[in-house]
């Protein structure tokens, strides 16, 4: 069984990218698992479905291998106890040395792991990177007296976690529309657009 994962925080707009990612790979919204939570808190209900989920021989995609966890050593250990503890496979959609339904020998394995090691590395570096870079900007922003406002988006931030949700018929239309928190005249409107953007072959 093949199951996916996007992971988006609390300011992450590029679910869209992860999504259309994995409906790209063959998987449908049925097997796709979306946490939206802010890097402090990862006890993300989603991920922890699909750990209980995966059996030996099952595969676990995701985007890009900082999904997995939010660093070094969290992602290391995710990915040991998929691999090594369930004896499932991981495939990186933006690395595709990482794919451990290839390379099953002992020197493939050896290479996957240096990889892996390394890449983790890089991945927490550049955040922690990205984190300084957005903080000196904002101070610097400020001190010239330019005002942070909330930026008015046309899909709300749940949508896509509700919509796949909706997909899977965990929940009922009338429940998401109270979830997004519109009339029904809008979410028709935000749905027909959705569906002109994709053409919904992806969620089919």
């Amino acid at each position: 069984m093949m199951y996916g994962y996007a992971r988006i925080s609390a300011k992450d707009q590029n679910e869209i990218r992860q999504l259309i990612s994995l409906w790209d790979f063959g998987i449908t919204n049925d097997r796709i698992y979306t946490d939206r939570q802010s890097g402090k808190d990862f006890n993300r209900t989603e991920y922890q479905k699909i750990i209980r989920r995966l059996k030996r021989g099952d595969v676990l995609v995701v985007k890009s291998i900082d999904r997995l966890g939010r660093n070094y050593n969290e992602i290391l250990e995710q990915w040991q106890h998929i691999t090594k503890t369930v004896k499932a496979d991981i495939v990186v959609l933006d690395i595709p040395i990482l794919d451990t339904r290839q390379h099953k020998d002992l020197i493939g394995t050896l290479i996957s792991d240096i990889v892996l090691q390394l890449l983790s590395y890089v991945a927490q570096n550049e955040r922690e990177n990205i984190r300084q870079r957005q903080a000196e900007g904002i101070a610097a922003a400020k001190a010239r007296g330019v005002h942070f406002g909330r930026s008015q988006r046309y899909f709300p931030e749940n949508y896509f976690y509700l919509y796949e949700k909706f997909k899977r018929k965990e929940i009922r239309q009338g429940q998401m529309i109270a979830e997004i928190g519109c009339c029904d005249s809008t979410y028709y409107r935000m749905l027909k657009t959705f569906k002109k953007m994709y053409n919904d072959k992806y969620g089919k």
